[in-house]
């Protein structure tokens, strides 16, 4: 079982999934969480380049090292968890470089999800959740919790962008959503995390039982 949870800065992916996480464990699954960038020895490199604000990235350049991290990620990490039965939960996949690259940058985005065929090797998660939330909101979520890490510099490179970016980032990932229906769920991310999470784990429950 192969899940990914997405969504724009702020829209609380990474809080829901740490509790999925917690709860899988109080039930004694054996599960593996990662995340993208930086799942894998070569991805943790390439996340402290691609997040850094002080980076000048070009959108071809961008794309390409996500799709190195990708290719080696599902290579050395999901796979391999996935054949030994281990259930994969993962913060980000190749969704968020389609919509990022391609609504965000402007790049093609059928030749965005080929090229993305091609660095996971058909595999696609069977769930998608998306966690929905304004973009006001979920920049200044994410920009207060970067300043209280210390992460505005190292992984604040995406956060740094116009507000208007973000808006269309928000538009590329309903729009893709939508065409991709069967696979994802949307779920309000501007509601209080315990009802997050409680309606992403009504849809995953039955699916560990």
């Amino acid at each position: 079982m192969f899940i990914s949870f997405e969504g724009i800065e702020g829209s609380g992916k990474g809080t829901v999934l740490r509790a999925v996480c917690g709860r899988l464990a109080e039930q004694g699954v054996d599960f593996l969480s990662t995340r993208e960038p930086g799942g894998s020895d070569l991805g943790a490199p390439l996340r402290a380049l691609l997040l850094d604000a002080r980076q000048s990235i070009v959108p071809r350049a961008e794309l390409f090292l996500y799709l190195a991290d990708r290719a080696q990620h599902v290579a050395q990490v999901i796979r391999p968890a996935l054949a030994a039965g281990r259930p994969v939960l993962s913060d980000r996949y190749a969704d968020s470089t389609i919509v990022y690259q391609g609504y965000g940058r402007g790049l093609n985005v059928p030749e965005l999800f080929r090229l993305n065929e091609s660095a996971v090797d058909g595999l696609w998660p069977e769930l998608t959740f998306l966690l929905d939330i304004e973009p006001e909101i979920g920049l200044e979520r994410a920009r207060r919790r970067n300043a209280e890490l210390g992460l505005s510099v190292t992984e604040g490179r995406f956060e740094a962008e116009a507000m208007s970016f973000h808006r269309t980032i928000r538009r590329g990932y309903l729009d893709w959503a939508a065409e991709h229906h069967e696979r994802f769920r949307v779920i309000d991310g501007s509601r209080p995390p315990e009802d997050v999470f409680r309606e992403v784990w009504d849809i995953l429950s039955p699916r560990f039982s």
